[in-house]
């Protein structure tokens, strides 16, 4: 059992088995002790539901059983990992996505469908929501990276485009939707045209914590939580994004060194968004601890 001088990998595995789901479970087993990706698929298909879509909290912030985009693009995220995202489950996952896209052929953050089901506070749920680039640009990059061609990729790939070369302001989450995006359409020319232009809104607008020794020098952004900052590895999850580009070889060390200092007493790496309800901060923890330990990993960082 691993204890306090174990490696980080040693007092993460031991994290995720104390506290994790069966699916991220599994996700660890497959990414850090060479399990297979059956196992995942069938985890994973717990929460499908016969539309194609994906529900039963699967991105814990979202209650209850029905389909959801969100749950859907975390569904789509954990397929691309383990190299499954195509074939006829992405065919079925696009029918879903058109059957709840709005008129500009985008998807909302959150189908009213929900209504009625424990949904995180700061998620606004609205009878007629907007298409946004939060909920469509990973799905739109995701699907194109693998390959995928579906009637409901073309509207949703020029909203996509029209919301990215209008951004005069922004906030972090929505950026790394936008960088989800541009690190997947094919059109790489203009991707990183894109990209340039975003990386210099995100400098200059202060949305990136730069040092992070420095955190009151760096504003939050209206409607996070306290301290609930993004640095350079945030936006650039491994070393072949676009947003790489936007960080010096020293900033990126910075903030590859502050995640690796997160890790907590019992192994985990903490949640940073708004807490609201205990149950979906402790399935939160073992997804962050995960996607923690692959962008140290991604970045060349020793976990062993």
């Amino acid at each position: 059992m691993a204890g306090t001088g174990a490696s980080p990998m040693a007092r993460a595995e031991r994290f995720v088995w104390l506290t994790a789901r069966v699916l991220e479970q599994r996700l660890f087993e497959h990414h850090f002790l060479g399990g297979g990706t059956d196992r995942i698929e069938t985890a994973l298909d717990a929460y499908l539901n016969d539309d194609g879509g994906y529900g039963h909290a699967l991105e814990p912030d979202l209650r209850g059983p029905v389909s959801q985009p969100l749950h859907t693009a975390h569904a789509l995220g954990i397929l691309d990992s383990i190299g499954r995202c195509g074939g006829m489950r992405a065919e079925r996952i696009c029918r879903y996505l058109t059957g709840v896209s709005t008129k500009d052929g985008a998807l909302p953050a959150l189908h009213p469908s929900i209504r009625g089901y424990p949904v995180a506070p700061f998620i606004p749920l609205v009878d007629d929501p907007p298409g946004e680039l939060l909920a469509t640009g990973p799905v739109v990059g995701l699907l194109h990276r693998n390959e995928v061609w579906h009637a409901w990729l073309f509207r949703a790939t020029d909203f996509c485009w029209a919301v990215v070369d209008s951004l005069t302001s922004s906030h972090p989450y929505e950026v790394r939707a936008a960088v989800a995006f541009l690190d997947g359409v094919p059109d790489r020319v203009r991707a990183e045209a894109a990209a340039d232009r975003l990386g210099r809104l995100v400098r200059d607008d202060r949305l990136v914590l730069l040092d992070p020794a420095r955190p009151d020098d760096t504003p939050v952004a209206d409607g996070y939580a306290p301290g609930e900052h993004h640095l350079p590895h945030h936006f650039a999850r491994t070393p072949d994004s676009l947003a790489r580009r936007w960080f010096t070889d020293a900033e990126m060390d910075r903030s590859l060194d502050a995640l690796a200092a997160e890790q907590q007493d019992d192994g985990g790496w903490p949640v940073r968004w708004p807490e609201w309800a205990v149950g979906t901060h402790l399935e939160w923890r073992p997804i962050v601890t995960i996607e923690a330990l692959l962008t140290l990993r991604a970045h060349g960082r020793r976990l062993d």
